[in-house]
Formats: structure tokens, sequence, C-alpha cells
């Protein structure tokens, strides 16, 4: 079994940045690919970013291409997703999931996080 954490959300004014982590734990995740979800109140949970197993390919949503950066350490376990120039668009509930492929599809992933909450102030 692998859990799956996430950290580093809070509250920041538009234009800001902020760098979530999600670290694993039970086993490792150097096998597998990472993504990053989100859900806004009211809304269904949707791609945002992943990586594959090695970090040579990425995928990114369009909304989020050009300002959000995926990347992972296997070594330490843990994935991370740069955002920069938020937006209030970009408030939500922010996941991270593991599972073999790394690509958009959510129900290709195994495991996932509690969930971080991010809010970005107009």
């Amino acid at each position: 079994q692998v859990q799956l954490v996430e950290s580093g959300g809070g509250l920041v004014q538009t234009g800001g940045s902020l760098r979530l982590s999600c670290a694993a734990s039970g086993r490792s995740i150097s096998s597998y690919g990472m993504g990053w979800f989100r859900q806004a109140p009211g809304k269904e949970r949707v791609f945002v970013a992943a990586i594959i197993w090695s970090g040579s390919t990425t995928y990114y949503a369009d909304s989020v291409k050009g300002r959000f950066t995926i990347s992972r350490d296997n070594a330490k376990n843990t994935g991370y997703l740069q955002m920069n120039s938020l937006k209030p668009e970009d408030t939500a509930v922010y996941y991270c999931a593991a599972g073999p492929r790394g690509n958009p599809r959510a129900p290709d992933y195994n495991y996932w996080g509690q969930g971080t909450q991010v809010t970005v102030s107009s």
C-alpha cells in the first residue's frame, strides 16, 4: 500500500506562488506515475498535471500550462507542484495521486492523498 500526504497549500494573493508537495510512504513510488487533480466547491475533480515515473514526460491541463510545473524526486519519494501566477479560479482542494501510468485519467490512479486547500484571493 502507498500512503500519500499533500502539504504546502494555503492562502495566497492573485499572482502569488505556492509549492505543493506529495510525500509517499509505505513503498517506493519510483516506478509509479504521479498526478495532481483539483476540486473546486460544487464542481467535479479535474486533472491538473501528471508526470511519468522517470520524469521525462509531463502533462498539463490547458488552464495551468505555462504557470504550473510538476516534478518529482524519486530519492525522496516525493512529488511536487510548483504553482505560479495564481488566479482566483485556481482555488480548490488539490489532490495528488499515484498510479502505473502518470497520465491525465483519474481512473488510472490507484492511490490518492487527502488533499490540501489552495485559496487565491483577488
